[in-house]
């Protein structure tokens, strides 16, 4: 599936955060990502210290895509959820309305159970924060058009009127 390309909005991003840094300390996560399916990171929370976060971000997305075309091969539509378990670290990737990828990295002090939760009640609050940002963009989109649309009106006369060219009123009737 193709990704998309969508702008935040201070407010959204705010609210974002504020989800994400919940998920975190609800889940007892070491760092939870948001990352857009074309592989860039749209917001984190946690010490991302030693972490190449754009890797990472880049590495997930590919993830998701790879799995999504094994989901295919098998029949299925999508994997929702991507699970992976280390020894001392474990990662656990879901879509969000086939727009972003949640990421949670988490030890052994956490449980996949409580982060399974912990990313439900995220996901519902991140759903709901994407959709009113979809609303948002539309109606800029539709503004965006209806100002274009007023200057297509627009004609090369009316210019020529409004920086005195050649044809511009004052002009006409004067002798040359």
């Amino acid at each position: 599936m193709m990704g998309f390309d969508f702008v935040l909005y201070e407010q959204d991003y705010d609210q974002i955060q504020q989800v994400l840094h919940r998920l975190k300390e609800g889940a007892n996560a070491q760092m939870v990502f948001l990352i857009d399916r074309n592989g860039s990171m749209v917001a984190f929370q946690g010490d991302t210290e030693n972490i190449d976060t754009t890797s990472f971000a880049s590495l997930a997305a590919g993830n998701v895509a790879a799995t999504e075309s094994l989901a295919r091969l098998l029949g299925e539509r999508e994997f929702n959820v991507l699970y992976h378990e280390g020894v001392g670290q474990n990662i656990h990737m879901s879509l969000i309305g086939q727009r972003v990828i949640l990421v949670v990295i988490f030890s052994n002090k956490s449980a996949l159970g409580l982060v399974r939760l912990r990313v439900k009640q995220a996901t519902t609050e991140l759903e709901r924060i994407f959709n009113n940002l979809m609303e948002k963009l539309e109606h800029d989109r539709e503004l965006i058009s209806a100002s274009l649309n007023q200057f297509a009106e627009i004609t090369d006369e009316d210019i020529d009127a409004l920086f005195g060219g050649p044809e511009s009123e004052r002009d006409r009737g004067r002798p040359r």
